[in-house]
This record gives structure tokens, C-alpha cells and sequence, in this order.
């Protein structure tokens, strides 16, 4: 019963985490286009400072209950299984989470420098952009699911 608990709130961050690193690309994409109005670029940049703080939060609690399940039969061998045995679709899951944490720390990053003045890249860049997280995601999903390997 720990072990479903646990992946269920595993779960619930992540999804949560998720929406952080698919909304705050779309923020940059209106602070892209927002132009010289100084009430809807400081609205935006405030909605974004805390979606990346909330996404921080949501990082952190998935991240802890992930290694839970993924350490955590060492600790609690009755409680918790052994999810990945000598499996290696877990290394392949947490290079493209690992990915994924970059390009959200990267639109953090750019969040700051647009609220420093800074340029943006282009609405249409950061529109393309905004599609790689959902292609991580998918080898995210696929690996947990099938474990290919």
C-alpha cells in the first residue's frame, strides 16, 4: 500500500511539474509578443515567477518521491519493491527527465533576462520551442511503460 501511495503522489508532481515546463515557454512566447506594453509584460512576468517557483516546488516533491521508488526497497524492503532490477530504461527515463529539468531551468533563465531588459528569441522560435517538452515527454512515457530494455 506505501508503494501505490508513493507512485500515486510521484505521479500527481509530476503531472503538476509538467504543466509548469509546458505553460512558462508559452509566457515567453506573450512576453514576446506583448511589445512595449509595460501593465501586460509586468503581469506576465509576475504570473512567471511564480509558475517557475511552483514548478521548483512540484520538481522537487516528484524528485524525492521518485527516488523513494527507486531507492527506497534498500530501506524499506518489505514496503517497497524493487521497480528496476538490473533494467536500464530507467537510466534512458532520467537522462530525458534530466533534459527536461534543463529546458525548464532554461526558460527560468530566460524568464529573468526578459525581466531584466533582455531579448527574447523570436515568438516564432519559442513557439517551436514549446514543442520539444511534449516529445521528451512521450520518451518519458514510452520507457516507464514498455522498459525496452
Amino acid at each position: 500500500m506505501i508503494y501505490l501511495w508513493t507512485k500515486s503522489l510521484h505521479l500527481l508532481f509530476v503531472i503538476a511539474w509538467m504543466a509548469t515546463v509546458f505553460y512558462l515557454p508559452r509566457i515567453l512566447v506573450n512576453l514576446a509578443e506583448a511589445g512595449d506594453d509595460a501593465a501586460v509584460r509586468a503581469r506576465l512576468h509576475l504570473m512567471g515567477r511564480r509558475l517557475y517557483k511552483f514548478g521548483h516546488n512540484m520538481f522537487g516533491l516528484a524528485f524525492v518521491l521518485g527516488l523513494a521508488l527507486w531507492l527506497g526497497w534498500h530501506v524499506f524492503p518489505q514496503s517497497l519493491p524493487n521497480v528496476v532490477g538490473s533494467m536500464h530504461w530507467i537510466d534512458a527515463k532520467l537522462t530525458l527527465v534530466a533534459v527536461l529539468l534543463a529546458y525548464f531551468i532554461w526558460s527560468g533563465r530566460l524568464l529573468k533576462r526578459s525581466e531584466q531588459g533582455g531579448a527574447l528569441p523570436s515568438s516564432r522560435a519559442l513557439r517551436w520551442l514549446n514543442e520539444l517538452p511534449v516529445l521528451l515527454l512521450l520518451g518519458v512515457i514510452f520507457l516507464v511503460l514498455a522498459k525496452p530494455f
